[in-house]
């Protein structure tokens, strides 16, 4: 009875331990992410090389125009103006008085090259001032607007041709002539100064406009401080040409020595 008692016994407790559930493994552990890579040290940032700007530059120029540019008889003075501003540059007169562009035009070749067919005769820009003596000549000589545009283009077109730099300068006021100038005459400036400027960048490479510089008040005459000691509002003297010089710099040669 008592061995039955034990296999009993040890039976019921063989069932129990069956019936209880096996406890769930462990999860799994996450594994963490990777440690962030080490920065590379930055190097010291190089230190700047001192700005300079570049050497001034020195240019040959030839001017080709009228009494305003001719030295010979009290014109040109822009030109000195312009060589004190550029000490290591050079600037030739070709101005002859009197002279129309179509006269110009005749002798440009000779006179700035020396008639050669090509090259440029040592120069590096033209500067081109006339047309004045046109516009009052289109009676006595037929000079219209359309005549003296071909003419300059003439001008302009050749000394580009030959590797020179073109500096257009437009006509000065000279509303002060008060023999020749008048209404129409006027108008035909306006036409000329806008055609000339209009060439900046086709057919020539720079270009001022001397007409409102040189004015003050009247647009068609000439500043008096410019003008004197010049009396005939066509001509102007020191002030009027250290005006027109300070304008050429800036605009074509700002980087002259």
């Amino acid at each position: 009875m008592r061995r039955i008692s034990l296999f009993f016994l040890l039976f019921a407790a063989a069932c129990r331990s069956s019936s209880i559930e096996a406890a769930p493994p462990p999860p799994a552990s996450v594994p963490s992410s990777p440690p962030s890579p080490p920065r590379p040290s930055s190097s010291p940032s190089p230190t700047p090389l001192p700005y300079s700007s570049p050497p001034p530059r020195s240019y040959s120029v030839a001017a080709l125009g009228d009494s305003l540019t001719d030295t010979n008889v009290g014109g040109g003075l822009y030109l000195k103006e312009l060589s004190r501003l550029c000490p290591r540059s050079r600037f030739v007169s070709f101005g002859k008085g009197g002279d129309m562009v179509n006269q110009m035009r005749r002798r440009f070749v000779a006179d700035v090259f020396g008639g050669a067919p090509s090259g440029t005769g040592g120069f590096t820009h033209l500067i081109v001032f006339g047309g004045v003596n046109d516009l009052y000549s289109d009676l006595t000589a037929g000079r219209t607007v359309e005549k003296i545009t071909r003419d300059l283009s003439t001008i302009y077109q050749d000394a580009r041709g030959r590797g020179l730099k073109v500096v257009a300068v437009t006509v000065a006021p000279w509303g002060g002539f008060t023999r020749y100038f008048n209404a129409p005459r006027a108008a035909a400036t306006a036409a000329l100064n806008t055609w000339i400027l209009a060439q900046r960048g086709t057919r020539v490479d720079f270009a001022v406009d001397a007409h409102p510089l040189l004015s003050c008040g009247d647009p068609d005459f000439l500043c008096p401080d410019y003008a004197k000691p010049y009396k005939d509002g066509l001509h102007f003297g020191p002030q009027g040409h250290k005006k027109l010089a300070e304008a050429l710099q800036k605009e074509a040669f700002a980087d002259c020595g």
